[in-house]
C-alpha cells in the first residue's frame, strides 16, 4: 500500500475507471478494508447505473431539425468542433485500451463470473417441471444447505415489493468452486436468478459491473463477502431497479 492517502477525487476516478492500474489496486486494497468506504463508493457506482439507463437512449435520438439548419448554415464552426471532439474521442480511445491492458487481469475474473450467470440462467431459467433444486417452501433448508457449501453465510433477498417471489435454488459449480442460484418469477411469468458465490476470490473488485450476453442482461458486483450476479431478459432499468433492491437488503 502506497504512503500516499486516498483522496475523494480518486474515490471519484476510480468509480470512472480512470486511475492508473497500480493506484486502482491500491483503492482496492484500501476499500477492501473499509467497509464505509466501500459502501460510498458502491452508491456512487450504482448512481452511474442508473444515469446510463437513463440517459443513454438520448444519445441514439435524432438531431433535431432546427439544430440540423443550423449546422447547414454555419458549417466550419462545426467542423472546428468535430476536429477537437476527434481529438477527444481518439485520446480517450487510446486511455481506454491502455486501462484495459493494465486492468484486464483485476477485470476479468468477475467477468468470467458473469458470464458463467448468465449461462447458467440461459440454462434453468426455461425449465417448466425443474427450474430449482430446493423449492422456495424449504428456504431455511436451501439457505443453510448452500451456506454450508459455500462457506460463507448466504441471505436470500426478499424482492416482493419489486414483484417477484422466490421459486427456489439449486446448487451449481462454478469456476472458482460451488456456486449458488436462486430464482425468482413475477405473476406474468418472467424469471430472474441471482447467482452467488464466495466473493473472497474477488475482495480487490469492489465496483459494480453491467454486461449483456445476447438477450441477458447482467448486474454483478461484490457484497462483504460474497459475489452476486442478477440475470434476467428484462430492460436494464427494470433489472437495475431490482438490484438496487437486492442491494439495499445486504446493505440495511
Amino acid at each position: 500500500m502506497s504512503a500516499l492517502p486516498i483522496t475523494e477525487i480518486e474515490l471519484q476516478a476510480y468509480v470512472d475507471g480512470r486511475l492508473p492500474p497500480a493506484r486502482q489496486a491500491e483503492v482496492e486494497a484500501y476499500l477492501a478494508e473499509h467497509a464505509e468506504e466501500r459502501a460510498r463508493v458502491a452508491a456512487y457506482c450504482w448512481q452511474n447505473e442508473a444515469l446510463h439507463a437513463q440517459f443513454d437512449a438520448v444519445l441514439d435520438e435524432p438531431v433535431p431539425a432546427r439544430l440540423a439548419q443550423r449546422v447547414q448554415r454555419r458549417p466550419w464552426p462545426l467542423l472546428r468542433f468535430a476536429a477537437v471532439l476527434a481529438s477527444f474521442v481518439i485520446g480517450g480511445a487510446v486511455g481506454w485500451t491502455v486501462h484495459g491492458i493494465g486492468g484486464a487481469g483485476s477485470q476479468a475474473p468477475m467477468r468470467v463470473f458473469a458470464r458463467e450467470a448468465a449461462q447458467a440462467y440461459l440454462v434453468y431459467a426455461p425449465e417448466v417441471r425443474h427450474p430449482v433444486e430446493v423449492r422456495a417452501d424449504q428456504e431455511t433448508h436451501l439457505v443453510a444447505w448452500l451456506s454450508k457449501r459455500l462457506g460463507v453465510k448466504l441471505k436470500v433477498p426478499d424482492l416482493q415489493d419489486v414483484g417477484y417471489r422466490l421459486m427456489g435454488g439449486r446448487l451449481l459449480p462454478g469456476n472458482k468452486g460451488p456456486v449458488a442460484q436462486f430464482m425468482y418469477q413475477d405473476t406474468a411469468g418472467q424469471r430472474l436468478t441471482l447467482y452467488v458465490s464466495n466473493g473472497s476470490q474477488y475482495r480487490r473488485e469492489t465496483a459494480f459491473r453491467f454486461m449483456r450476453q445476447g438477450n441477458v442482461r447482467v448486474f454483478y458486483w461484490i457484497d462483504e463477502r460474497c459475489g452476486y450476479a442478477l440475470s434476467g431478459e428484462i430492460s436494464r432499468e427494470q433489472l437495475l431497479r431490482v438490484a438496487t433492491a437486492i442491494y439495499h437488503q445486504l446493505n440495511p
